[in-house]
Protein backbone atom coordinates (compact mmCIF):
# COMPACT_ATOMS: atom_id res chain seq x y z
CA UNK A 1 0.00 0.00 0.00
CA UNK A 2 1.30 3.47 -0.87
CA UNK A 3 2.15 5.91 1.87
CA UNK A 4 -0.72 8.08 0.69
CA UNK A 5 -3.28 5.28 0.96
CA UNK A 6 -1.84 4.24 4.29
CA UNK A 7 -2.30 7.81 5.53
CA UNK A 8 -5.89 7.85 4.34
CA UNK A 9 -6.52 4.56 6.12
CA UNK A 10 -5.06 5.89 9.36
CA UNK A 11 -7.21 9.01 9.09
CA UNK A 12 -10.33 6.92 8.52
CA UNK A 13 -9.48 4.74 11.52
CA UNK A 14 -8.98 7.81 13.69
CA UNK A 15 -12.26 9.31 12.49
CA UNK A 16 -14.05 6.04 13.21
CA UNK A 17 -12.59 5.99 16.71
CA UNK A 18 -13.67 9.57 17.29
CA UNK A 19 -17.23 8.81 16.18
CA UNK A 20 -17.37 5.86 18.60
CA UNK A 21 -16.67 8.04 21.62
CA UNK A 22 -19.31 8.38 24.26
CA UNK A 23 -20.22 11.71 25.84
CA UNK A 24 -21.25 12.71 29.34
CA UNK A 25 -23.31 15.87 29.79
CA UNK A 26 -23.16 17.09 33.40
CA UNK A 27 -26.24 19.30 33.84
CA UNK A 28 -26.94 21.39 36.92
CA UNK A 29 -30.53 21.82 38.12
CA UNK A 30 -32.51 25.02 37.66
CA UNK A 31 -32.91 27.83 40.15
CA UNK A 32 -34.57 27.42 43.55
CA UNK A 33 -35.77 30.01 46.04
CA UNK A 34 -32.79 29.16 48.23
CA UNK A 35 -30.41 29.76 45.33
CA UNK A 36 -32.03 33.16 44.84
CA UNK A 37 -31.81 33.97 48.56
CA UNK A 38 -28.19 32.84 48.80
CA UNK A 39 -28.87 29.97 51.19
CA UNK A 40 -26.75 26.84 51.32
CA UNK A 41 -28.94 23.95 50.24
CA UNK A 42 -26.73 20.90 50.57
CA UNK A 43 -29.04 17.90 50.67
CA UNK A 44 -32.11 19.87 51.80
CA UNK A 45 -34.84 18.93 49.33
CA UNK A 46 -35.77 22.32 47.89
CA UNK A 47 -37.95 22.46 44.76
CA UNK A 48 -37.37 24.52 41.64
CA UNK A 49 -38.99 27.94 41.66
CA UNK A 50 -40.88 29.37 38.66
CA UNK A 51 -37.65 30.63 37.11
CA UNK A 52 -36.02 27.24 37.59
CA UNK A 53 -38.87 25.46 35.85
CA UNK A 54 -38.58 27.84 32.89
CA UNK A 55 -34.81 27.32 32.78
CA UNK A 56 -35.22 23.54 32.75
CA UNK A 57 -37.77 23.63 29.92
CA UNK A 58 -35.58 25.93 27.83
CA UNK A 59 -32.36 23.98 28.41
CA UNK A 60 -34.10 20.67 27.73
CA UNK A 61 -34.95 21.83 24.20
CA UNK A 62 -31.24 22.30 23.51
CA UNK A 63 -30.08 19.08 25.16
CA UNK A 64 -32.72 17.02 23.36
CA UNK A 65 -30.84 17.90 20.17
CA UNK A 66 -27.90 15.80 21.41
CA UNK A 67 -30.18 12.74 21.21
CA UNK A 68 -29.16 11.35 24.61
CA UNK A 69 -29.36 7.60 25.16
CA UNK A 70 -29.96 7.81 28.90
CA UNK A 71 -30.71 10.26 31.70
CA UNK A 72 -29.52 9.76 35.28
CA UNK A 73 -30.30 12.22 38.05
CA UNK A 74 -29.85 13.02 41.69
CA UNK A 75 -32.97 12.00 43.54
CA UNK A 76 -33.43 15.43 45.14
CA UNK A 77 -36.52 17.23 43.83
CA UNK A 78 -34.78 20.14 42.12
CA UNK A 79 -32.60 17.82 40.05
CA UNK A 80 -35.39 15.34 39.39
CA UNK A 81 -37.71 18.08 38.06
CA UNK A 82 -34.92 19.36 35.81
CA UNK A 83 -34.32 15.87 34.44
CA UNK A 84 -38.03 15.34 33.86
CA UNK A 85 -38.12 18.35 31.52
CA UNK A 86 -35.70 16.49 29.23
CA UNK A 87 -37.49 13.19 29.76
CA UNK A 88 -40.73 14.71 28.45
CA UNK A 89 -39.05 15.70 25.19
CA UNK A 90 -36.98 12.55 24.64
CA UNK A 91 -39.37 9.97 26.16
CA UNK A 92 -36.41 8.55 28.07
CA UNK A 93 -36.94 7.39 31.67
CA UNK A 94 -35.02 9.15 34.43
CA UNK A 95 -32.86 6.82 36.54
CA UNK A 96 -32.53 8.27 40.04
CA UNK A 97 -29.23 7.85 41.87
CA UNK A 98 -28.65 9.36 45.32
CA UNK A 99 -24.90 9.32 44.66
CA UNK A 100 -25.46 12.41 42.48
CA UNK A 101 -26.83 14.42 45.40
CA UNK A 102 -25.25 17.70 46.45
CA UNK A 103 -22.66 17.76 49.22
CA UNK A 104 -24.15 17.19 52.66
CA UNK A 105 -23.36 20.42 54.56
CA UNK A 106 -24.63 19.60 58.04
CA UNK A 107 -25.18 22.73 60.13
CA UNK A 108 -24.54 25.03 57.15
CA UNK A 109 -27.70 23.91 55.35
CA UNK A 110 -30.42 26.55 55.21
CA UNK A 111 -28.09 29.36 56.29
CA UNK A 112 -26.91 32.34 54.27
CA UNK A 113 -23.23 33.03 53.70
CA UNK A 114 -23.36 35.92 56.19
CA UNK A 115 -24.85 33.63 58.84
CA UNK A 116 -22.20 30.97 58.19
CA UNK A 117 -19.37 33.51 58.45
CA UNK A 118 -20.76 34.73 61.77
CA UNK A 119 -21.46 31.31 63.30
CA UNK A 120 -18.57 29.28 61.83
CA UNK A 121 -15.79 31.81 61.09
CA UNK A 122 -12.94 29.28 60.97
CA UNK A 123 -14.71 26.89 58.61
CA UNK A 124 -15.92 29.75 56.44
CA UNK A 125 -12.45 31.24 56.14
CA UNK A 126 -10.95 27.88 55.14
CA UNK A 127 -13.65 27.36 52.52
CA UNK A 128 -13.27 30.86 51.08
CA UNK A 129 -9.51 30.26 50.84
CA UNK A 130 -10.20 27.28 48.57
CA UNK A 131 -10.12 24.48 51.11
CA UNK A 132 -11.94 21.19 50.54
CA UNK A 133 -12.57 20.45 54.22
CA UNK A 134 -15.85 19.28 55.68
CA UNK A 135 -18.36 22.08 56.16
CA UNK A 136 -20.85 22.03 59.00
CA UNK A 137 -19.80 18.53 59.97
CA UNK A 138 -20.84 17.25 56.56
CA UNK A 139 -19.06 15.53 53.68
CA UNK A 140 -15.52 16.05 52.46
CA UNK A 141 -15.41 17.06 48.80
CA UNK A 142 -13.33 14.01 47.88
CA UNK A 143 -16.12 11.81 49.24
CA UNK A 144 -18.62 13.66 47.06
CA UNK A 145 -16.38 13.24 44.00
CA UNK A 146 -15.93 9.52 44.61
CA UNK A 147 -19.65 8.80 44.84
CA UNK A 148 -20.66 11.06 41.95
CA UNK A 149 -17.98 9.66 39.62
CA UNK A 150 -19.03 6.10 40.49
CA UNK A 151 -22.66 6.91 39.63
CA UNK A 152 -21.79 8.44 36.26
CA UNK A 153 -19.32 5.74 35.24
CA UNK A 154 -21.84 3.04 36.14
CA UNK A 155 -24.44 4.75 33.94
CA UNK A 156 -22.22 5.53 30.95
CA UNK A 157 -20.56 2.11 31.12
CA UNK A 158 -23.90 0.50 30.30
CA UNK A 159 -24.21 2.49 27.05
CA UNK A 160 -22.99 1.49 23.58
CA UNK A 161 -20.44 3.51 21.56
CA UNK A 162 -21.47 6.89 20.19
CA UNK A 163 -23.96 7.36 23.03
CA UNK A 164 -24.60 10.42 25.16
CA UNK A 165 -25.45 10.28 28.87
CA UNK A 166 -27.07 13.25 30.58
CA UNK A 167 -26.30 13.34 34.32
CA UNK A 168 -28.36 15.85 36.31
CA UNK A 169 -26.73 16.99 39.52
CA UNK A 170 -25.86 20.05 41.61
CA UNK A 171 -23.34 22.89 41.67
CA UNK A 172 -20.78 21.55 44.12
CA UNK A 173 -21.19 17.90 43.17
CA UNK A 174 -21.01 18.79 39.48
CA UNK A 175 -17.77 20.72 39.85
CA UNK A 176 -15.90 17.96 41.69
CA UNK A 177 -17.37 15.30 39.39
CA UNK A 178 -15.96 17.10 36.34
CA UNK A 179 -12.61 17.80 37.96
CA UNK A 180 -12.16 14.22 39.14
CA UNK A 181 -13.12 12.73 35.76
CA UNK A 182 -10.57 14.85 33.86
CA UNK A 183 -7.86 13.88 36.33
CA UNK A 184 -7.24 17.13 38.20
CA UNK A 185 -5.72 16.69 41.68
CA UNK A 186 -8.00 17.90 44.50
CA UNK A 187 -5.92 21.01 45.19
CA UNK A 188 -6.74 22.19 41.64
CA UNK A 189 -10.45 21.37 41.56
CA UNK A 190 -11.49 24.98 42.03
CA UNK A 191 -9.73 26.09 38.83
CA UNK A 192 -13.01 25.04 37.20
CA UNK A 193 -15.66 27.72 37.45
CA UNK A 194 -18.96 26.73 39.00
CA UNK A 195 -21.96 25.74 36.90
CA UNK A 196 -24.74 28.31 36.72
CA UNK A 197 -28.31 27.14 37.23
CA UNK A 198 -29.41 24.83 34.39
CA UNK A 199 -26.08 25.08 32.56
CA UNK A 200 -24.03 22.07 31.59
CA UNK A 201 -20.57 20.77 30.73
CA UNK A 202 -19.65 18.09 28.20
CA UNK A 203 -17.01 15.37 28.56
CA UNK A 204 -15.81 13.29 25.62
CA UNK A 205 -14.30 9.83 25.88
CA UNK A 206 -10.74 9.13 24.75
CA UNK A 207 -8.83 5.83 24.69
CA UNK A 208 -6.87 5.34 27.89
CA UNK A 209 -5.13 2.00 27.42
CA UNK A 210 -5.14 -0.49 30.26
CA UNK A 211 -6.39 2.17 32.66
CA UNK A 212 -9.68 2.47 30.76
CA UNK A 213 -11.06 5.50 28.93
CA UNK A 214 -9.98 9.04 29.67
CA UNK A 215 -12.44 11.92 29.78
CA UNK A 216 -11.73 15.30 28.20
CA UNK A 217 -13.67 18.47 28.99
CA UNK A 218 -14.84 19.85 25.65
CA UNK A 219 -17.45 22.37 26.84
CA UNK A 220 -17.95 24.01 30.22
CA UNK A 221 -20.84 25.98 31.75
CA UNK A 222 -22.71 26.12 28.45
CA UNK A 223 -26.29 27.14 27.94
CA UNK A 224 -26.37 30.90 28.45
CA UNK A 225 -24.30 34.00 28.34
CA UNK A 226 -22.24 34.20 31.57
CA UNK A 227 -24.54 34.27 34.59
CA UNK A 228 -23.95 34.72 38.31
CA UNK A 229 -23.29 31.40 40.02
CA UNK A 230 -25.88 31.02 42.79
CA UNK A 231 -24.57 27.91 44.45
CA UNK A 232 -23.35 26.12 47.55
CA UNK A 233 -20.00 26.03 45.75
CA UNK A 234 -19.20 29.67 45.02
Amino acid sequence: MSKRLAGVGEAMTAASGASARRRIVVWRHGQTAWNFDGRFQGQSDIDLDATGLEQAARAAQVLAGLKPAAIVSSDLGRARATAEALSELTELPVALDERLRETYLGSWQGRTRAEVEELFPGEAAAWLAGGLERRGGGEHMTEVADRAVAAVLDAVGALPPRSTLVAVTHGGAGRVLLAHLVGLPPEMWKVLGGLSNCCWSVLSERPGGDAGPRWVLVEHNAGTLPQPVLSDDR
